[in-house]
């Protein structure tokens, strides 16, 4: 250890010889921002394992056709710079893969970040030392590294998942998952191409499989509300008045419920006659994006009254949009209310089943038998193809982190204290598990926010604990089991009176067999989460036990 270092730990710190002050797992939107508060403005040594062989962690994987941000460019960047935010000019209102992946490349060689980031390695276990009081990290790679802070940046939605069905790796013709698409892309043109899934990817993929393959063959398991996206060019009048208002976005962005410039309409939907009703959803339909989900009335995720005006309302869309009466009923969601799902943007979607080449298939009504040689072979009938395409999802929230055998005191496992579902406090931190951040774990709002809004605060609290933490001389901190066992409580509490534990989502855990059904991320909303972490720490950190 360096003298700087010493003197950095403050004066009544003891010695610990550690090769990084933290290592964080993950190079995307957290890890980088995460290293940069560490390194650049702490002063600290960092390092970021990346399984990848570049930056961008979901945008890296993510390379299917049509994967693009659903949150508006102008706020899916990082803010914690002006003049980054100000000189980086996106092209669309809603950016592809490509330009999101090529903008988190210039963050990091704008920073200087990638000198500390080990790409193609992927973390295989943690274990805390308790009589050191230090990480051991080590890798596929056979490597240890030791560490005071160990900080999981995996991503919410990164444990891609393929449904455990008969035969699946019989498949002889190529197969994709859109969570793991190849760097180099795929070329459909001319083939024979079955699609699994109808969720946020597949809604994305599907229309542009559709224009290139002979014939597109899609197996819905669940049907999903999807609200147009009304992507395109932004008026460069509107980009102007953006510039010129960095401080007024950024206070409304983070104090608002879901880290968009969105906000409820403030009276229930029942108060409004059906015609008011249908202006304001007929209103933010026609704009597009997440008005219709989280900034419509306030009571429609409470209220399943309220919640059935809406849910008619999207099925008399999608009755619209689809030409043939049987294939739109398929389509139409009638087994859960409007938003308790993840609610995809989408480009064409119901058009693409208006194409000839295009047909649906439910296996709610068909169940997907076994995949063979060739396809696969529903109850009624058996199918060929070229290609078959996975677009059906991630282990959610607590996959991520599961999927490494992190070890906290008495060397117990956090997915066995886990087995009935995550338990966090501010889905930051686990008791027994000293020094542990996650950032945007389960029992944040992560997932049920715009994501850059929630990891900057999620990043700058962690980056604020150990500055404190460096000032006081604390060794370790980690959470209360009473605070954490409160805190669980109230995201439960919470989820519990609405409507969203109705319904069979990833949120609960339910798209994995066998995975505890619990309410994951927390659904308070990132203003107010933002306030209760500011006042934890102004108030000693409170739940948290630090110790020197």
């Amino acid at each position: 250890m360096s003298s700087t270092q010493q003197d950095q730990r403050g004066a009544g710190a003891e010695e610990r010889a550690t090769d990084f002050d933290a290592v964080v797992v993950g190079a995307g939107f957290s890890g980088l921002y995460m290293l940069h508060r560490l390194r650049n403005e702490m002063g600290l040594t960092a390092r970021v394992f990346e399984e990848g062989d570049g930056v961008g962690g979901t945008w890296y994987w993510n390379r299917y056709p049509g994967a693009r941000s659903d949150s508006d460019s102008y706020i899916y960047s990082y803010s914690f710079d002006k003049e980054l935010w100000q000189e980086w000019e996106w092209s669309e209102r809603y950016p592809g893969q490509e330009e999101i992946r090529g903008y988190l490349e210039h963050v990091a060689d704008r920073y200087d970040l990638r000198r500390d980031i080990q790409l193609s390695t992927r973390v295989i276990g943690a274990t805390f030392d308790e009589e050191k009081g230090v990480w051991e990290v080590s890798t596929d790679a056979g490597d240890t590294v030791t560490a005071r802070f160990f900080i999981a940046a995996v991503g919410a939605l990164s444990a891609a998942t393929r449904p455990d069905i008969p035969g699946r790796d019989a498949f002889e013709g190529e197969w994709y998952h859109t969570g793991l698409w190849p760097q180099e892309g795929v070329d459909f043109t001319g083939k024979t191409v079955g699609i699994i899934g109808t969720g946020a990817t597949g809604i994305q993929a599907i229309p542009l499989i559709a224009e290139q393959a002979e014939h597109l063959t899609v197996f819905q398991r669940t049907a999903n509300y999807a609200i147009p996206a009304r992507n395109g060019p932004v008026d460069p009048e509107v980009k102007k008045a953006r510039k010129e208002d960095y401080e007024g976005i950024w206070e409304r962005v983070r104090n608002s419920f879901a880290g968009h410039e969105l906000w409820f309409i403030e009276r229930g939907a029942l108060e409004d006659s059906p015609e008011q009703r249908e202006r304001e959803y007929r209103a933010r339909w026609d704009r597009g994006g997440f008005g219709l989900w989280v900034g419509n009335y306030q009571d429609i995720f409470a209220n399943k009254e309220a919640n059935d005006t809406i849910s008619e309302w999207m099925r008399q869309r999608i009755a619209e949009r689809v030409d043939d009466p049987e294939t739109a009923e398929k389509l139409t969601p009638r087994d859960h209310a409007f938003g308790t799902k993840r609610v995809p943007l989408e480009t064409n979607y119901y058009e693409a089943f208006n194409r000839d080449n295009v047909e649906l298939v439910d296996v709610k009504e068909t169940p997907i038998e076994e995949i063979t040689p060739t396809g696969l072979r529903t109850e009624h009938a058996e199918y060929e193809f070229d290609a078959l395409v996975f677009a059906t999802g991630f282990d959610a929230m607590t996959g991520p982190l599961n999927r490494i055998d992190i070890r906290g005191r008495g060397g117990r496992l956090l997915r066995e204290k886990w087995a009935e579902g995550p338990r966090t406090y501010l889905g930051l931190t686990s008791a027994g598990f000293p020094n542990l951040f996650f950032i945007t774990g389960p029992g944040s709002p992560s997932v049920l926010t715009n994501m850059p809004v929630s990891i900057e605060q999620h990043v700058e609290f962690v980056s604020k604990i150990v500055g404190d933490m460096r000032e006081r001389g604390a060794e370790t901190i980690e959470p209360t089991q009473r605070a954490e066992d409160e805190w669980s409580g109230h995201v439960q509490e919470l989820a519990h009176a609405t409507l969203f534990p109705e319904s069979a989502t990833w949120y609960m855990g339910a798209n994995i067999p066998g995975k505890p059904r619990v309410f994951m991320p927390y659904l308070g909303g990132a203003g107010p989460y933002r306030e209760k972490c500011d006042e934890i720490a102004k108030n000693d950190y409170e739940g948290f036990v630090l110790n020197p």
